[in-house]
């Protein structure tokens, strides 16, 4: 497994990945970096858990977004996907892993 440091907002973190997904991770990580900076533009100086929030529920909603579109155009992503699906619980089990680090002292 391959370690990738990012920085977000100002802040290291150091988060673990598969091999060969370290520049994918960064890109990842600078897209989240990207919608803070808007947030902090308009004006939504918060704290780090905050502005992290914020971000997140931004791309949640634009994925929200894209889905509905998705489905209206009829290209959906075929439901029982296992491929899909895994991938998916990696997700789940990586944002929880950010999210502890997070909460760490």
């Amino acid at each position: 497994m391959a370690q990738v440091t990012l920085r977000i907002n100002g802040y290291v973190y150091t988060v673990g990945c598969e091999d060969g997904q370290e520049g994918h991770l960064q890109s990842m990580a600078g897209e989240v970096d990207r919608r803070i900076s808007e947030i902090k533009a308009l004006g939504g100086q918060s704290g780090e858990a905050r502005l992290l929030l914020l971000a997140a529920l931004l791309m949640a909603d634009e994925l929200h977004d894209l889905k509905g579109e998705l489905a209206q155009a009829g290209t959906a992503a075929p439901a029982g996907d296992p491929a899909l699906a895994k991938r998916l619980g990696r997700l789940a089990a990586r944002a929880e892993a950010i999210a502890d680090q997070l909460n760490q002292p």
